[in-house]
């Protein structure tokens, strides 16, 4: 699970001051690389970021919308969106009950988000706020686990993610062909899966890693977070050494229109 934090089976995690916080502070940016990668030639009016988390998503689509709104269910979350992007518009809320008048909204946007909804529950939704021809843009991206030229960092990964371990849900799946094969009422288009290669720090790779969903269940746990963070720079350091190095996020978008008028 990346940005984006509609999440009914784990609240607790992402309803936390503390995570909120490093979601709008140490977060790679990813997503406004993802929205270059739309290329949407002209903005729309008004567009929706469905589980906005700490805003960044959200502060990715300026280039793309006159209007942002951002909504959550995280109220830590949205509190910090609220701070880190002032000329947007943050609420509380589900995907399946989205406070928005019918036909008002040109794009929604879902970085790793429906994977936590009630997809049933929510396309009736998409479909009746959309505008006419409006779209859907769902995207994910897992975590940057990877370094460009060797595979150090995937075994640092894999050693920290035994170390500590995932929460038993962590979503449920989507893709492409998955969302193409849903009864959604909109009609697939656009479709790519993605490499964004960002240079990170050491220093800047352990913060985003204290980010983690692993890493807050093991501190809800009892683990001591100045433990985690020093095992992460004891082991890391030698990885990424005193240079920033090139870190590998794999993802994907997938573009759905709902009917005409």
């Amino acid at each position: 699970m990346v940005s984006g934090s509609i999440n009914r089976i784990m609240p607790n995690l992402f309803d936390d001051l503390a995570m909120a916080e490093g979601y709008a502070n140490t977060r790679p940016p990813v997503h406004p690389r993802v929205i270059q990668l739309l290329a949407i030639q002209k903005p729309v009016n008004l567009a929706l970021d469905l589980g906005c988390g700490a805003g960044l998503s959200t502060a990715a689509l300026q280039p793309v919308a006159r209007q942002r709104l951002g909504l959550d269910p995280a109220e830590a979350m949205v509190k910090a969106a609220r701070r880190r992007v002032p000329d947007a518009t943050f609420f509380a809320a589900s995907a399946e009950a989205i406070p928005i008048a019918s036909g008002q909204v040109d794009l929604i946007a879902a970085a790793g988000s429906l994977n936590y909804a009630d997809l049933d529950r929510f396309f009736p939704e998409a479909r009746r706020i959309l505008r006419p021809n409006g779209m859907l843009v769902v995207y994910d991206f897992s975590p940057g686990r990877c370094f460009a030229n060797n595979d150090s960092l995937t075994s640092w990964f894999d050693t920290f993610s035994q170390r500590y371990p995932w929460p038993a849900f962590n979503g449920h799946q989507l893709n492409p062909e998955i969302l193409s094969r849903l009864d959604s009422g909109l009609t697939p288009g656009a479709h790519e899966d993605f490499v964004i290669p960002l240079s990170l720090t050491v220093a800047d790779y352990i913060e985003y890693m204290m980010t983690e969903t692993n890493v807050a269940e093991a501190i809800t746990n009892g683990s001591p977070s100045d433990e985690i963070r020093a095992w992460c720079a004891a082991t890391l350091s030698p990885i990424f050494g005193d240079q920033p190095r090139e870190v590998l996020f794999r993802g994907y978008f997938a573009c759905l229109t709902a009917p005409t008028a």
